[in-house]
């Protein structure tokens, strides 16, 4: 019974994942210093500005999200490698055509930067 009890929390912590996430659209940027929410500051290179859609006043720096390629937005085939890539938010991306304009080391995680722009889920 134990065991079956733990398969079931298994599927609904799988589902509850997989419902949290976000669809979004993912672009990638080079030039990290400086940036809206740590001016000079080097925050690394797993980082992402937002788009207007989640910038909410400079309320998401800090913030953590899990990004997945689910796609592509233009004409290069299979731009996705699969997994997931964590970045924070250390800047602002005005006018963006993406939720998220990532780093270009932390799209390359999850896509090919020969697509330039792609689909994702975050959360």
């Amino acid at each position: 019974m134990e065991m079956h009890s733990f398969i079931l929390v298994g599927i609904i912590a799988s589902f509850l994942s997989a419902a949290s996430a976000v669809p979004g659209i993912a672009t990638f940027y080079t030039s990290y210093v400086p940036s809206a929410c740590y001016g000079n500051q080097y925050n690394g290179v797993m980082i992402a500005a937002a788009g207007d859609a989640i910038w909410n006043g400079g309320a998401a720096c800090g913030k953590f999200y899990t990004v997945r390629c689910t796609g592509a937005r233009n004409a290069v085939p299979h731009p996705c490698k699969g997994g997931s890539v964590t970045v924070k938010i250390v800047d602002h991306c005005p006018g963006c055509p993406s939720t998220l304009d990532l780093s270009r080391e932390a799209f390359s995680k999850i896509a090919d930067p020969v697509a330039g722009i792609i689909n994702i889920d975050y959360r």
